[in-house]
């Protein structure tokens, strides 16, 4: 890929030898973010799991304190009570079976999060091989499937975020924008990695997380010193 003078000014101001403290690396990222838009800060966590071993895999959730700065619109699948509960919480979208063929058919995609009570999963599942690679099926770890509909909308709203292990053991995610200031980013930052530490299969030999680069969207990536986060 061929990048612009501005991005190649920002590399030059990044050591890629070095592994920087959190804060260095967030004030990094900030001063490289050449865009006009305000940009999502994305944290790319190598680790030493195998994936393709059920006992190695690392998938969950964490509500970040500063959230991601990112309007959040969530699609909840339930019936009755929790329809309505759904929709006094702040769902932007909730529906159960008549939502399938708009799905199926009309290539609709206007949510970022699907939430679903446990007795719509025979429903939702239909839509598996539609959901399922977009990364939207509900799912318990997540805590997108469950009876407390109004909780999971709130966290979500709050800036809840999904994490998992991509088909290279990689986990990627968003924890903010250029336009947060350093010490949020940390915070985020902070909050992500101590679950994924928490996470650690039991099953695991060998070391966990390989390393960590964090970087905005357009922007270089800029490595964190595993080791010393490790020991704080």
């Amino acid at each position: 890929m061929k990048h612009g003078k501005k991005y190649q000014e920002a590399v030059k101001a990044i050591d890629r030898m070095s592994l920087y403290d959190s804060a260095d690396a967030f004030d990094l990222v900030k001063k490289s973010s050449t865009a006009k838009f305000d940009e999502t800060v994305e944290v790319h966590i190598r680790t030493g799991c195998d994936g393709r071993h059920a006992d190695q895999q690392i998938r969950g959730a964490v509500v970040l304190p500063n959230g991601t700065g990112k309007q959040v619109r969530v699609l909840v699948f339930a019936k009755g009570e929790k329809e309505k509960e759904a929709l006094e919480a702040g769902a932007d979208f909730v529906g159960a079976e008549e939502l399938i063929p708009r799905i199926q058919n009309e290539n609709w995609f206007e949510y970022d999060v699907v939430v679903a009570t446990p007795d719509m999963m025979g429903v939702v599942g239909r839509l598996g091989k539609i959901l399922g690679p977009k990364g939207l099926m509900p799912n318990p770890k997540a805590g997108t499937v469950t009876m407390d509909v109004a909780k999971a909308i709130a966290d979500i709203k709050a800036g809840k975020i999904e994490y998992r292990l991509d088909k290279a053991n990689i986990v990627h995610c968003p924890i903010g924008k250029v336009s947060f200031t350093t010490d949020q980013l940390q915070e985020n930052f902070r909050a992500l990695t101590d679950a994924i530490i928490k996470a650690r299969p039991a099953a695991l030999k060998g070391t966990y997380l390989k390393s960590i680069t964090v970087a905005s969207t357009m922007g270089p990536g800029v490595k964190v010193n595993v080791a010393k986060l490790l020991n704080q």
